[in-house]
């Protein structure tokens, strides 16, 4: 998964290369990203070379090649994300939908890992992948495992090394556990709250401060609908 600036560089230089054969230069992409500087350019086309969506080619200014982009078909059906599936079939009624679903373990991938206290750099490309129930899963929409490192959430039950599975959305109701990333940087594994025009990351650990964020340094990504743990 790509954060919101890292997605919007990408297509803006995809556009570019598509249109005029050579990628923006990087003032233009400031302007077009509303930084302030370029070092933040720079991190974010290293991000995307990291992650494999593009690559520098030595020796020439302005040259990047766009070697993908990132997955934006619709939501995964049953029959793409399990294993060996069949071909993908027109969806079928809810109830029956979700009967079929709750029958079959399904492959998600684990995206890398997300904090449990200390914010860590945003989530990384996919690392593996792991089995889930299809009865842990919430409704058609996308999902995707992330690794728990640390313990600020273990009143909740979330322990470091769990396994957490999120359902991609970007709203989110006072109480629920999001993933969140902090200023289009970091991301963590919080409960969520709205308090007095603030948003606030709260931890389930009293050794862990609840964070208070205006709202546009918050963006959710996604909320938390399932546990796996290796004993």
């Amino acid at each position: 998964m790509l954060t919101r600036k890292q997605l919007e560089l990408l297509e803006l230089i995809d556009a570019r290369l598509r249109r005029d054969g050579v990628p923006p230069s990087l003032d233009e992409m400031k302007d077009a990203l509303n930084l302030r500087s370029k070092s933040g350019i720079h991190r974010l086309i290293t991000a995307l070379e990291e992650r494999g969506f593009i690559r520098r080619l030595a020796h020439r200014a302005r040259a990047i090649e766009v070697l993908r982009m990132p997955d934006t078909a619709q939501p995964r059906n049953v029959a793409r994300v399990i294993e060996g599936g069949a071909k993908p079939t027109p969806s079928p009624a809810p109830a029956r939908a979700m009967a079929v679903q709750q029958s079959y373990a399904m492959d998600l991938p684990v995206m890398g890992r997300i904090a449990a206290g200390t914010p860590i750099e945003a989530i990384q490309e996919i690392s593996h992948h792991v089995s889930v129930p299809g009865s842990m899963l919430s409704g058609t929409g996308t999902h995707y495992a992330l690794e728990v490192r640390g313990d600020s959430m273990i009143e909740a039950g979330i322990h470091d090394g769990d396994i957490v599975v999120i359902r991609e959305q970007t709203s989110a109701d006072n109480g629920d556990i999001v993933v969140a990333l902090v200023e289009g940087q970091e991301a963590t594994l919080k409960r969520f709250r709205r308090l007095r025009g603030m948003i606030a990351l709260e931890a389930a650990n009293p050794a862990y401060e609840t964070r208070m964020l205006r709202d546009d340094q918050v963006e959710v990504q996604g909320r938390l609908v399932g546990l796996i743990r290796s004993y």
